[in-house]
């Protein structure tokens, strides 16, 4: 068994209060709990810096707490939701964005079981195949290339691995980093204290902090690519399409 928390943050750039925003009835954040509810996790929490959405929760049956507003990360606040709840260091918690209400419950089994199963690891995430040369190329598609052991070498925005020769071009296997982590709490507690670095600062990824220092970061390989989450008006059009 694991936890699910899914941090909420009311500020948004793009999306204005997108984890309140209306599909089909129900506020985003909502439709993601009752998403990862159906997931194998024991408890659910929507972890939040805003009253209204704490309001929110209640009145649909989610679990839902107030952390600080000065978090600079989602694993931040996930790791105050861990102290906030009590869990012990062993429990297993996978980070569900907010802005995924269509994210699949198997995927989030999946990452879990693949922390579960990896002793030498301190997190765990996922990736998917690339079959398209634009998606290698884009800077906002997150590569991740692994070890023979599955876990990650390197995460980029660079199309890695880098075919230096013509031969390699059509036998290259690249995949996609799917933003979705498993961390045990234990390692939330060491996290917090981990200092940044310049990788992170340069590729603008966090998750590079975890292998800057020295730590597993295990991937498990799916072959669909997940179901797009909310950034942008087009995005929330699409998703309220599928819902509604």
């Amino acid at each position: 068994m694991f936890k699910v928390v899914i941090p909420a943050r009311y500020a948004s750039t793009r999306l204005p209060g997108k984890p309140l925003l209306d599909i089909a009835g129900k506020p985003m954040v909502v439709r993601v709990a009752e998403q990862a509810a159906q997931s194998h996790a024991d408890e659910v929490v929507i972890a939040t810096d805003f009253e209204k959405i704490i309001q929110v929760a209640q009145h649909h049956q989610q679990q839902a707490v107030m952390t600080r507003i000065d978090h600079v990360s989602g694993t931040d606040r996930i790791a105050e939701t861990a102290q906030i709840m009590g869990w012990n260091d062993d429990v297993i918690v996978v980070n569900v964005q907010g802005d995924e209400p269509l994210i699949d419950p198997m995927l989030i089994n999946e990452v879990a079981l693949t922390l579960a199963h990896n002793q030498q690891a301190v997190m765990a995430t996922a990736c998917h195949p690339i079959h398209d040369e634009a998606a290698f190329l884009n800077p906002n598609v997150v590569k991740v290339v692994m070890d023979t052991h599955g876990n990650a070498l390197y995460f980029s925005r660079a199309p890695i691995p880098y075919p230096r020769d013509e031969v390699y071009k059509q036998a290259i296997q690249a995949h996609r980093h799917i933003g979705i982590y498993a961390y045990r709490v234990g390692f939330l507690k060491q996290y917090a204290q981990l200092s940044a670095t310049e990788l992170e600062k340069i590729e603008s990824l966090e998750q590079l902090r975890v292998l800057h220092h020295g730590f597993k970061i295990a991937v498990s390989v799916t072959s669909n690519a997940p179901a797009s989450g909310v950034d942008t008006q087009e995005d929330l059009d699409y998703v309220r399409s599928v819902i509604g």
